[in-house]
C-alpha cells in the first residue's frame, strides 16, 4: 500500500511537474505575443504621430498658399479695376484727339483759303 501511495504520488508529481511546464511554456509564448504587440502599438502610435504633425504642418502650408492665393487674385481685380479705366481714359483722349485733328485740318484749310483770299486782294 506504501508502494502503490508512492507510485500514485510520483505519477501525480510527473503530471503536475508536466503540467507546470506547460503552463510556464504558455505563459512565456503570451508573454512574448503579448510584448509583440505592445512594440507594434508604439510603432504604430509613433507614426501617427509623424503623421498628425506632417499633416498639421501641411495644412498651415495649404493656408498660406490659399492666403497668397486670395491675395492675388484681389491684386489682379484691382490691376483689372485700373486696367478699365486706363481704357476709358485713353478712348476719351482719342476721341478728343479726334477732334483736335478736325479742328486742325478745319483750320488749315481757313488758313490757306485766307492765304490764298490774301494774295488775290494783293494783285
Amino acid at each position: 500500500m506504501k508502494n502503490r501511495l508512492v507510485v500514485i504520488l510520483a505519477v501525480l508529481t510527473v503530471i503536475f511537474f508536466f503540467a507546470t511546464l506547460s503552463s510556464c511554456n504558455s505563459a512565456m509564448r503570451q508573454k512574448a505575443a503579448r510584448d509583440k504587440e505592445m512594440s507594434a502599438r508604439l510603432q504604430l502610435e509613433e507614426k501617427m504621430s509623424k503623421f498628425s504633425s506632417e499633416k498639421s504642418a501641411l495644412e498651415e502650408k495649404a493656408k498660406a498658399k490659399e492666403k497668397e492665393a486670395e491675395e492675388a487674385k484681389q491684386n489682379f481685380e484691382t490691376t483689372k479695376k485700373v486696367l478699365v479705366q486706363e481704357q476709358l481714359v485713353n478712348e476719351s483722349l482719342k476721341e478728343e484727339l479726334q477732334k483736335v485733328s478736325k479742328l486742325k485740318e478745319i483750320l488749315e484749310n481757313d488758313l490757306k483759303n485766307a492765304l490764298v483770299a490774301e494774295k488775290k486782294a494783293k494783285k
